[in-house]
């Protein structure tokens, strides 16, 4: 396979993961997520920022959490994000900082 198709291939995947974490699975908590994987949809986000940062392109954390997103982090929680039992918030501290540290 060449690089070209590899990278269509993965661009193809990653919005698949876009789409399926922002458009069918709404239900599914990023502190679920990260919980349960070690990552969540502001993790992708961060990702995606820090990849173009690499390239140059300036982009802050809010401004790549709303274009992963597709809307604004306060517009995200307003429709979609529930109250997490302090045992999940707990789990979520441990969760942080094995696998994000001070990236976050």
């Amino acid at each position: 396979m060449d690089d070209q198709t590899r990278i269509e291939l993965e661009a193809a995947a990653f919005r698949a993961l876009r789409e399926h974490l922002m458009e069918k699975r709404t239900d599914v908590q990023n502190i679920d997520m990260m919980n349960l994987a070690g990552f969540c949809r502001n993790c992708l986000s961060r990702w995606y920022q820090e990849a173009a940062n690499e390239r140059g392109i300036e982009m802050g954390k809010e401004e790549a959490r709303e274009i992963f997103y597709g809307m604004t982090m306060d517009e995200w929680k307003a429709n979609y994000q529930t109250d997490a039992p302090p045992e999940k918030q707990d789990a979520f501290k441990t969760s942080f900082a094995e696998n994000v540290g001070n990236k976050g």
